[in-house]
């Protein structure tokens, strides 16, 4: 598969999207992080669809809205500006869940301050469907074009069953990425349990005192420093090091 317009032009709909869900899903599940992996995402958004020069994914988490894995700098600047200015072709289709085309931003009147900024970055075409998995819409994958008219029928077919393909795919990675904060927030958790019972004990030792008492003297030592107990327990098992060298 060497690129969109081969794509559209070699093979029907449902082989052409065939081998762009195996490369995608090969790709994505080769990938570490899930920026990186929105960038094999838009990168393969742009080449599925012929004409497009530019592509990226919008991410909405809550109030939050970021674009990630642009494929360029012009992409990243024109997605910034619909957040700024609170509208544009991206913000529609994943507040309304539908496929959003502009053939021409010098004559679309229904996002006036987003599209004279878009023109101006020399951009003349926009498709954007968007990501929905079951009753969730995480955002919308979108595509530009430096041409008016670039995009038809068949690209917003392509783009909305490559939407839906993707969307699953964005959903596993944000659930895979939330379980490795928590795991690595457990494992944080379990290194300053056993270290404040380290220093428990060092202060139990020392001062003939019981767990209760210890770990009072740990509190008011993190209180008068202006530390956490985790640092207070730190210092105090430092100083038991140093005492035994």
């Amino acid at each position: 598969m060497s690129g969109g317009q081969a794509i559209g032009e070699s093979l029907p709909l449902a082989d052409e999207l065939a081998g762009i869900f195996a490369r995608m899903s090969g790709l994505l599940l080769s990938e570490e992080t899930v920026e990186t992996a929105l960038g094999v995402l838009s990168s393969l958004a742009q080449e599925t669809v012929p004409g497009s020069t530019g592509a990226g994914v919008s991410i909405m988490e809550r109030r939050r809205r970021r674009s990630s894995g642009s494929t360029d700098s012009r992409v990243q600047a024109a997605d910034a500006l619909q957040y700024e200015f609170d509208e544009g072709p991206c913000l529609e289709a994943a507040s309304n869940r539908e496929v959003v085309r502009s053939d021409d931003l010098t004559e679309d009147p229904r996002w006036p301050r987003w599209t004279a900024a878009a023109v101006d970055l020399g951009l003349r075409s926009v498709l954007s469907a968007p990501l929905t998995a079951g009753d969730r819409s995480m955002g919308a994958i979108k595509v530009y074009a430096e041409q008016t008219h670039a995009f038809d029928e068949h690209s917003a077919q392509l783009l909305t069953l490559f939407s839906a393909q993707a969307a699953v795919l964005v959903a596993n990675l944000q659930h895979q990425e939330r379980a490795q904060r928590l795991s690595g927030g457990m494992r944080e958790a379990f290194r300053t349990r056993d270290l404040v019972c380290t220093a428990k004990g060092v202060l139990m030792g020392r001062h003939a005192v019981d767990e209760a008492t210890a770990f009072g003297m740990l509190l008011t030592r993190a209180q008068d420093d202006g530390t956490s107990v985790a640092q207070a327990a730190r210092a105090v098992v430092d100083s038991a090091v140093r005492r035994r060298r």
